[in-house]
């Protein structure tokens, strides 16, 4: 219950920027090239919604990786406890992997959707330009944004799913089959994963990971577009209304996959070597 409270807390704000469509209708000095427009919105956007939500998505991993001390508590208590044993920083552990990656994720994102999508509609003129196209068009742009960024999601965890006690040790969650080691900070995670089982240590999870986001992507945009129709055409600009359109698309698309959030979460953290 406290993780999908984490969930939807930090969705509802995430889900706007992840990729979405509402961004990537924001205008930009006219004299920049489309790519360069695409990369500044997804970019900064993301980077500042991932920031402003950091708190819940820490709080979000914790429950999801049942992290010791963590397991039976709710969004409120668990940030409680982490204030007490971390102070503010702890609410923004590992986000800094969380931006490195969010910008590439979401400039990859806005830039491959578009480009899908006209490539669809080129070599498949029968399928039209409707929600159908949006929908595969998004999930095409997910699953390659998510295998271009994968290990700093990978670092991400790790990092958030350490916490220091008030005696200054570190935990880990009961699911590791051994004692994690510690991480001091994104690239000590890659270095450190990378030496312990190569590039397939850092795609560890990927398979839960793009089974949820392709339809993930997809029904994001897919129901984006089709709120969008719904709207009135004299208020179809309006910021606030793309906004919450993609919140809605955002909270939908995140509830619907979210029991494959969870196992990637879980196998990021798990600990497969010999100790």
């Amino acid at each position: 219950m406290g993780s999908q409270q984490g969930s939807t807390l930090s969705t509802n704000v995430a889900g706007l920027v992840d990729g979405s469509s509402a961004c990537r209708e924001v205008s930009y000095d006219d004299s920049l090239p489309v790519y360069v427009k695409e990369l500044i919105a997804g970019g900064a956007a993301g980077a500042f919604a991932k920031t402003a939500v950091a708190p819940f998505e820490r709080t979000k991993i914790l429950l999801q990786t049942r992290t010791e001390g963590f397991q039976s508590r709710g969004v409120y208590q668990s940030l409680k406890k982490l204030l007490k044993q971390e102070g503010i920083l702890g609410f923004y552990k590992g986000n800094g992997a969380s931006v490195l990656r969010i910008v590439p994720y979401a400039a990859l994102h806005f830039m491959t959707y578009e480009e899908y999508r006209v490539w669809i509609i080129n070599n498949y003129p029968s399928m039209g330009s409707g929600p159908v196209i949006d929908l595969l068009a998004g999930s095409l742009a997910g699953g390659t944004a998510v295998l271009c960024t994968y290990p700093l999601d990978l670092a991400r965890t790790k990092l958030a799913y350490q916490v220091v006690d008030t005696g200054g040790s570190l935990r880990s969650g009961i699911r590791s089959i051994c004692a994690q080691p510690a991480y001091s900070g994104v690239k000590d995670v890659l270095t450190s994963v990378y030496k312990e089982g190569g590039i397939r240590a850092l795609y560890r999870g990927i398979g839960p990971t793009l089974a949820g986001i392709l339809p993930y992507a997809g029904l994001k945009f897919y129901i984006y577009e089709e709120l969008k129709r719904h709207v009135p055409e004299e208020h179809q600009k309006s910021i606030v209304m793309r906004l919450s359109c993609g919140a809605m698309a955002g909270l939908f698309g995140q509830t619907f996959t979210y029991p494959l959030d969870v196992v990637r979460r879980q196998m990021q953290v798990s600990y497969i070597y010999s100790c």
